[in-house]
């Protein structure tokens, strides 16, 4: 690894660090792929490990952040015309507030579908499964809990204009257009997706920011539902009266929930640990 001179970067200090580590474990171990695992692997023991109080504020926070999606897709769609071009231009405000959160390191529930789940995979114990299932219920308790406040916010102080009300509460009303079986269907892809996004991250060095913006950005554009995003975005219609809470929960929230966990669990970090699983046997 280059050493470093006063004037780099912390960040591409980090990225730096991150990918020589990350060499020196694929020196180590019988695949690149092992060693992505091992790294992800790594930081799920860190998260699993932190107190309830750690968690919430990371969580809390994230949930805040993730609200720049929102914000940044409505205040596009409310100065874009309502074409083709002016959806793909709109979808890059999706990107934003996935790109706060993972470069700000907070605690995001989509995230630990798959990196808190590979430690409890590569020693089922049920003390691992309890502190996988405590992490879960705080980071998402903690996202909604942002998310909500957030939107509240956006609703009810005086600072956008009637035209970019209209515009965030038109991505809402877009989301419920889905079925809850198209609900379940499309959060399996998001899921999934992101949960591939993480696998790339411990190797995408500087690259990190691209490669968040290509997966969330095609997350956008092919209307996949994520639980905290969408949150933002139905909340918003709640709050204003032209969605209930019974529609939040059971028709939207419910059903994208399962999606996102089945998606990032069951099929990307299962598959993935069975594929090191067998590597590690040969």
């Amino acid at each position: 690894m280059n050493k470093p001179n006063d004037l780099t970067p912390p960040s591409r200090v980090r990225d730096e660090q991150e990918e020589h580590d990350l060499q020196l474990d694929g020196d180590n171990l019988p695949s690149r792929a092992a060693a992505v695992h091992e790294k992800i692997r790594e930081e799920g023991e860190k998260e699993l490990n932190r107190t309830v109080s750690a968690l919430a504020w990371s969580a809390v926070a994230a949930g805040l952040s993730m609200s720049f999606s929102m914000l940044a897709k409505g205040l596009l769609r409310a100065h874009l015309p309502d074409t083709d071009v002016g959806f793909l231009v709109e979808s890059f405000g999706y990107t934003i507030g996935f790109l706060v959160v993972i470069m700000a390191r907070q605690q995001l529930f989509t995230e630990n579908t798959v990196t808190a789940v590979l430690p409890a995979m590569s020693q089922p114990r049920l003390s691992k499964f309890l502190c996988l299932l405590r992490l879960w219920g705080v980071v998402l308790l903690g996202n909604l809990v942002g998310v909500a406040v957030s939107a509240w916010a956006i609703l009810a102080l005086p600072i956008f204009s009637a035209e970019t009300h209209q515009a965030f509460l038109t991505l809402g009303e877009h989301i419920l257009e889905n079925t809850p079986m198209q609900m379940f269907a499309k959060g399996i892809v998001a899921g999934w997706m992101i949960a591939t996004m993480v696998w790339l991250l411990p190797s995408a060095g500087s690259a990190k920011i691209w490669v968040i913006l290509i997966v969330t950005y095609l997350v956008a554009i092919g209307e996949f539902t994520h639980i905290i995003v969408g949150s933002t975005e139905v909340m918003y219609l709640v709050f204003s009266g032209h969605a209930s809470w019974s529609e939040y929960l059971f028709h939207f929230g419910l059903p994208t929930l399962l999606g996102n966990v089945f998606g990032g669990t069951f099929i990307f970090a299962l598959i993935s640990h069975a594929q090191i699983r067998s590597d590690g046997e040969r």
